[in-house]
C-alpha cells in the first residue's frame, strides 16, 4: 500500500486540537485508502447495515474502547444521525481519536441537524498533490499528471481512460447532487458543470452560464453552491483595496482536477500552451491543503492580473505567479500591484526549478521556487 506521510501527519496534528476530524473530499480520491493507513484503527464501512446495527447505541459503542482508540466511521452520513453519534463523541468520549468521512461538508445534507461547530477540524484531501507524485507515487511526468488528473485509480493508470471520466461524473451527481441536494435536472447539471470545467480558472459570469445551460440565474447559482460545497469546483475570490479599477466582485472557478478539466475540452494529450493553465490548478491545490481564507487573486479592468494573492498580517501582500518556465514571466502586472500593494513578499513557482533563486527588480525582489521549497509559513 502507498503510505501518504503528509495527510497522515496532517491529520494527527488536527487530532491534537479537536477528538473529531472530519475527513472531506469527492468520490474515489483516496478517503478510504488513506484512513486504512492508520494501524489498529477500528475501521467503520457506515454502508453496511451490520455497521448501522452496531451504531443503534452510541453509549455502549464507545464504552468498548480504550482511550485514544482511533475509530474510522467511513461514509458517516449514511447512517440515520451522524451529528448526534460524533456529538456524544466529541462531549462525552474526548479520549477516543475520531476519523469521519464523506464527499462534502458536513452542512451538505439534511441528516447533520448539528453542525458539529466547535467540536470538529475539517480537512479536505485534494486530488494527489504534486510533491506526493514525485515523492510518493513515484510519477516525475508533469504531463501524464496533468492529464490522467490526481485520484489515484486514473493516475496509476498506464492508459488515459477517458470512460473513467465520465463514469465518475455519471456517479458524482447520482451519489452526491441528487442525494445530498435533491437535484432533479440531471441534464443541466451536468452541463453546467462541463461549462465549469472547460472555464477552469476564468471569471464566473452566472447570467452567461444560465444562458448556456438553459436553466435560470437562480438555479445557475445554486446548482454552482453545491458543487463547491460537493469539492467539485473552488471559487477564488478577488482580491481588492477599493482601488477604483480593480476587480471587486466576481470569483474565479476552478475545477477540482486537472484530468477532469482536460477531459471536459477534449484533450488526448497536453500541448505546450496547456502547461501554465494546469500548473496553476496543481499549485492551488497544495495552497489550499495550507489554507483557503487568505487566498485570493488580484485583476484590474486593463486585464492585468495576479494568479494567486496571500493576505498576511499587517499590510503585507503576498504575490505567486504560476510559470512552466520562469524565463518566460512578465512582471508589468506585478509592476500595477505593487504601486497599490508596495509591502509583501513575490514568488514564480515553476515545476523545474530545483535551487531556488532570486531576481531584483525596482519595486523589490522575485522569488522563484518550486512548490518543494515555497515558504508555506506565510499562509
Amino acid at each position: 500500500m502507498i503510505t501518504r506521510p503528509f495527510w497522515i501527519e496532517k491529520i494527527q496534528r488536527a487530532w491534537k486540537k479537536r477528538s473529531i476530524v472530519w475527513l472531506s473530499g469527492v468520490r474515489r480520491v483516496g478517503k478510504t485508502t488513506l484512513t486504512q493507513m492508520f494501524k489498529d484503527a477500528v475501521y467503520l464501512n457506515c454502508d453496511l447495515p451490520s455497521v448501522v446495527r452496531r451504531l443503534v447505541d452510541p453509549e455502549m459503542f464507545y464504552d468498548s474502547f480504550a482511550p485514544q482508540t482511533i475509530i474510522v466511521f467511513d461514509e458517516v452520513h449514511r447512517i440515520e444521525d451522524p451529528s448526534r453519534l460524533l456529538k456524544i463523541a466529541a462531549d462525552a468520549y474526548p479520549h477516543l481519536k475520531i476519523l469521519a468521512t464523506g464527499s462534502s461538508t458536513l452542512a451538505a445534507t439534511k441528516k447533520f441537524r448539528d453542525s458539529l461547530t466547535g467540536r470538529k477540524y475539517q480537512i479536505h484531501l485534494t486530488p494527489v498533490l504534486w510533491s506526493e507524485c514525485t515523492d510518493i507515487f513515484k510519477i516525475a511526468n508533469l504531463d501524464r499528471r496533468l492529464l490522467h488528473g490526481g485520484l489515484p485509480e486514473a493516475l496509476l493508470s498506464e492508459e488515459n481512460e477517458v470512460s473513467f471520466f465520465s463514469e465518475w461524473i455519471d456517479s458524482f451527481y447520482a451519489r452526491d447532487i441528487q442525494e445530498l441536494f435533491r437535484v432533479r435536472n440531471r441534464v443541466g447539471f451536468i452541463k453546467l458543470l462541463h461549462l465549469l470545467l472547460r472555464q477552469s480558472g476564468g471569471l464566473v459570469d452566472f447570467s452567461h452560464l444560465a444562458k448556456l445551460s438553459d436553466m435560470s440565474r437562480p438555479t445557475v447559482k445554486a446548482h454552482i453552491e453545491a458543487m463547491s460545497i460537493a469539492h467539485a469546483i473552488f471559487l477564488l475570490p478577488p482580491f481588492h483595496g477599493g482601488g477604483r479599477r480593480e476587480i471587486t466582485q466576481r470569483s474565479k472557478c476552478y475545477g477540482f482536477d486537472t484530468g477532469f478539466v482536460a477531459f471536459v475540452k477534449g484533450w488526448e494529450s497536453i500541448r505546450e500552451d496547456d502547461r501554465g493553465l494546469l500548473w496553476e490548478h496543481l499549485v492551488l491545490d497544495t495552497l489550499r491543503t495550507f489554507s483557503e481564507s487568505k487566498i485570493y487573486y488580484w485583476r484590474d479592468k486593463s486585464g492585468r492580473e495576479i494568479d494567486f494573492v496571500i493576505r498576511s498580517a499587517g499590510s503585507k501582500v503576498h504575490t505567486l505567479e504560476c510559470k512552466i518556465n520562469p524565463d518566460y514571466f512578465d512582471a508589468k502586472s506585478l509592476y500595477a500591484f505593487r504601486a497599490l500593494y508596495p509591502e509583501g513578499e513575490n514568488f514564480v513557482i515553476c515545476p523545474g526549478i530545483k535551487e531556488p533563486f532570486e531576481k531584483r527588480f525596482d519595486k523589490g525582489i522575485i522569488h522563484y521556487c518550486s512548490l518543494n521549497n515555497f515558504p508555506y509559513t506565510i499562509l
